[in-house]
């Protein structure tokens, strides 16, 4: 539980959704999201350790699945799933950044 007896828990599936229905505003939307995950945490607090949850959790997904796809042996394909991966780990560390603005944001609102 966070300070203010919100839940970091829904702070983070909060998080999550809107950062999905609002991935066509590349700066507003994981701001907004954030805001709103770090005001259901309860506060600056909860909302920080709100933020790191969907972040390790997408980090997690990433560095687990593009290995499964177990066709790095043609150079292309290799080629395409190293892009795809220095892409997607970049992409999650500007996800995240913006996120834990937005959680701070929306902590200080509670």
């Amino acid at each position: 539980m966070a300070d203010n007896g919100g839940s970091i828990i829904m702070g983070s599936v909060w998080m999550v959704i809107l950062s999905i229905l609002l991935f066509w505003l590349p700066v507003l939307g994981p701001l907004l999201a954030g805001f709103v995950g770090g005001k259901t945490a309860g506060g600056i607090g909860g909302g920080i350790m709100a933020v790191f949850l969907p972040g390790i959790i997408m980090v997690l997904l990433i560095v687990f699945l593009v290995p499964l796809l177990n066709v790095a042996s043609i150079p292309v394909i290799g080629a395409m799933l190293a892009a795809i991966f220095s892409f997607g780990v970049i992409f999650v560390a500007l996800q995240v950044g913006l996120l834990l603005i937005g959680a701070i944001v929306g902590g200080l609102f509670t």
